[in-house]
């Protein structure tokens, strides 16, 4: 037994003996994207706690290795550090890669301003997370205002729509996360469903900047995105409570990010806020509260040649509208407008009854990503959305519960994208797009439909280009095409049908006359109350876009951009007729609308300091077939007289300029400007667009000290002068009661208004990874009394009053 034990160890001797340990190992370190070497690439061998350096073509070699497992730590300027496994099996050879752009996997913003933009050719204005964070108890829309030629046209204080050089709507495409937003964006009185507390950058594009996802975005795009992960083991967030005086409102916000080096990540993030009546400096505001409740997560895995993610994003606003703008008829509106303020004033309550809007947004959305070595990146992306919106009126009975609007979108979209980025000095992005839309018209409301049923189909195709020419000149282009169809039920009532003359050109798209209940299919009898039809429309658009940037020196550049977009009509515009509740008017469309085509070119001059930081912008718009809404007459109802709102089309133009200005008087105060001045004509009919917004310019001085808990303080001037350049579509209507004649002034807008702000904060350390961080405001400081022109309520009401704030926000 003891010699068997004994050769066995001999062998074993033997074997370790015998093993050949003068391998060679020789490595390749090159870029992911174009396979340059990599020089200077450090190799750590962890077995042997030994380095090494790629040489000038980024290779290396390890000798005297045995066979078996070799671990190498190989890190870069700018790049992940990367952990390898080589097994060694005789003399081995390999080629490692190395993503040289990885940084912004890294990156965490739990402080400062950094951010990317989206493009960089053309006008993009980007705000950061912490201006957000200020935004918490507000909306979208009111953030936006923060970038020079951005305004919003609103419904009250809590319904705020962004107007992008003066245009809005459907002519603004929204990227929530990647996923352009479907929530029914072609009415005034329709807030984008997106709840600010989800994003931690938005960027705002003017003009058309995203072919990727359309080719109608007239006016611009925003860009909104979520925090992004980072490969770290890490676990953070924040929370944020805020009040207010004026409402008497309330919000919450809480975050919490978990990411792993190994990729894998996840958000979590919910909201709430509470508002009650708002009032004015000298009434109470019946039925302007608002409750908001917003939810988001975000799950997958984020690595260099791979990756997925899932997100889910939901949102439910109910919001309360001006008691006193739910009109009778125009003779109530002829009072509201004369009398100077509302008809109706009551005690302040957190109740919000009609009229008011119930708006729910779910989004879901899964992607899927590869990178391939020397090639680019592949990306597949599928998104589905459901938008519910309920507008309630003032009804009675058994009526008075029901919605008089009662709409269900559902919008399922593919979008495959690749990039080709190997030659890092000129970029291709190409892809394919394709949508399917179902809009549901709920026939329960009792009353006649203002949008019908349709079903909308979408695809498109497009391609990008990206040249670095040098490092002072980036030339950029693209192109897509569109081919859109809407196949539509609607019944039209026989007096509107021959009203509009449509018998000359639709009356095959007449598919049964409506007698009482009982319908008729093959007929067409104008002794009928109404006909059914299906209109199917479709729509081929082409859409471009070039531009340049070029460095004129190290504090200069100019930017300079050509766009070519086209807009289809949306359903609302073709299909409208009816009354739409909320903005107490009939809306009328027409099924003879043809797309828009706009032309806009625009140019940049930016000038970077230390100290100071301007930017000016100029554009110009010229728009055939231009779409737009304005009051045109009045209809009488049983109800009363109520003021009719027809779609018109024709060519228009809209030029302007925008100045931003930050200067730095020394290191602790800064002043800054922000001023727009923007024009906007009806070319055919020779006179000024309704609803553009007035000059205006917004200073602000600001105070800073680091050293006093990252203390700051700000005083803000905002002065908007008197529109003087607006359309007459002021009309007279009878008075049957006394024989008289009332003026309807609709058209002059309110006098210039100034108004101070006042806004402090500071951070305060309660622990190595956890800050306090306290904002104290004053919006209005005087309680100026004033009414603003793309107020859609300003004939009943004036603006909200003094209002003042207190925020907490813990990271940790």
């Amino acid at each position: 037994m003891k010699h068997n034990l004994l050769i066995v160890v001999l062998c074993f001797i033997g074997t370790i003996h015998s093993q050949n340990c003068n391998h060679t190992f020789i490595g390749e370190v090159l870029d992911f994207h174009d396979s340059t070497p990599m020089s200077g690439a450090t190799v750590r061998i962890e077995s042997l706690n030994s380095y090494t350096t790629a040489d000038i073509n980024g290779k290396f070699s390890i000798k005297n290795l045995c066979n078996g497992k070799l671990i190498l730590v190989i890190s870069h300027v700018g790049c992940e550090t990367k952990r390898i496994t080589i097994v060694i099996d005789g003399d081995t050879y390999k080629k490692i890669s190395m993503e040289h752009h990885i940084e912004e996997l890294l990156e965490v913003k739990l402080s400062g301003n950094t951010f990317k933009k989206t493009t960089k050719t053309k006008q993009e204005s980007v705000i950061s997370h912490k201006t957000i964070e200020r935004f918490s108890n507000l909306n979208l829309g009111d953030a936006l205002k923060e970038v020079a030629g951005v305004s919003s046209i609103n419904t009250g204080n809590s319904i705020v729509k962004p107007v992008i050089n003066g245009m809005h709507s459907s002519r603004i495409l929204i990227l929530s996360n990647n996923v352009r937003l479907q929530d029914q964006e072609w009415g005034i009185e329709h807030a984008p469903s997106i709840d600010i507390n989800s994003a931690d950058q938005i960027s705002v594009i003017k003009g058309a900047g995203a072919l990727a996802y359309g080719g109608d975005a007239v006016g611009g795009v925003i860009v909104i995105k979520p925090s992004r992960p980072i490969l770290k083991d890490t676990l953070y967030g924040k929370t944020i409570l805020g009040g207010q005086t004026n409402g008497k409102g309330f919000n919450v916000n809480t975050q919490l990010n978990k990411n792993y080096e190994s990729g894998w990540f996840a958000q979590l993030q919910a909201s709430y806020k509470k508002n009650g009546d708002f009032n004015a400096p000298n009434y109470n505001l019946s039925n302007t509260g608002l409750e908001a409740t917003g939810i988001s997560a975000l799950f997958g895995k984020k690595k260099l040649e791979s990756g997925f993610e899932f997100y889910y994003s939901y949102l439910d606003n109910e919001v309360g509208i001006l008691r006193t703008s739910h009109i009778g008829s125009i003779f109530d509106l002829a009072r509201s407008i004369n009398s100077r303020q509302p008809i109706f004033i009551e005690d302040f309550t957190y109740d919000i009854n009609p009229p008011k809007q119930d708006i729910t947004h779910h989004l879901a959305k899964a992607s899927y990503y590869k990178r391939f070595s020397n090639f680019g990146k592949i990306t597949v992306q599928y998104d589905y959305q459901n938008n519910k919106r309920l507008e309630f009126d003032r009804r009675r009975g058994e009526l008075r519960n029901r919605a008089a609007v009662n709409l269900e979108l559902k919008t399922h979209t593919l979008l495959a994208d690749v990039d080709l980025d190997a030659n890092l000095n000129r970029k291709i992005n190409f892809g394919l797009l394709g949508r399917y839309q179902n809009n549901f018209a709920n026939p329960a409301t009792g009353i006649r439909r203002l949008i019908p049923d349709y079903d909308k189909y979408d695809f498109g195709i497009y391609t990008t280009t990206e040249w670095k020419i040098n490092d002072d000149l980036v030339i950029d282009a693209g192109i897509r095409y569109d081919f859109n169809r809407i196949d539509t039920q609607k019944f039209y009532l026989v007096s509107r049908w021959v009203e509009r003359n449509y018998s000359d050109t639709f009356n095959d798209i007449i598919t049964g006359s409506v007698f009482g209940n009982d319908i008729e299919f093959g007929v067409i009898d104008f002794s009928a109350n109404q006909f059914l039809t299906n209109p199917i429309f479709n729509y081929h658009n082409i859409s471009a876009s070039a531009g340049l940037t070029y460095n004129l020196n190290n504090e200069s550049s100019i930017l300079t951009n050509y766009a070519l977009t086209s807009r289809p009509p949306n359903a609302s515009e073709l299909f409208s007729d009816g009354l739409h509740h909320s903005a107490a008017r009939f809306e009328i469309g027409d099924i003879r609308f043809d797309k828009e085509i706009s032309n806009r070119v625009s140019a940049s001059y930016n000038y970077n300091t230390s100290k100071l930081n301007f930017t000016t912008e100029v554009f110009y718009n010229n728009i055939k077939n231009y779409i737009y809404l304005r009051p045109f007459n009045f209809l009488r109802t049983s109800r009363g007289p109520f003021p009719i709102w027809e779609y018109q089309q024709t060519n228009a133009q809209f030029f302007g300029i925008d100045v931003t200005t930050n200067f730095d008087i020394s290191n602790t105060i800064e002043l800054q400007n922000k001023t727009a001045f923007i024009k906007g004509y009806d070319v055919t009919a020779n006179m000024p667009l309704i609803d553009i917004p007035a000059f205006n310019t917004i200073n602000k001085i600001t105070f800073k000290k680091e050293a006093w808990y990252n203390f700051s303080a700000n005083l803000q001037s905002e002065w908007s002068f008197e529109q003087n350049e607006f359309p007459d579509f002021n009309f007279e209507v009878e008075d049957a009661l006394n024989d008289e004649r009332i003026l309807l002034d609709i058209s002059t807008p309110p006098p210039a208004y100034h108004l101070l702000h006042f806004y402090t904060e500071a951070t305060f350390p309660l622990s190595y990874k956890t800050k306090l961080n306290i904002g104290f405001g004053i919006h209005n400081i005087f309680d100026t009394s004033y009414r603003n022109y793309l107020n859609r309520l300003r004939f009943f009401a004036d603006e909200v009053g003094r209002n003042i704030t207190l925020q907490i926000k813990l990271n940790y």
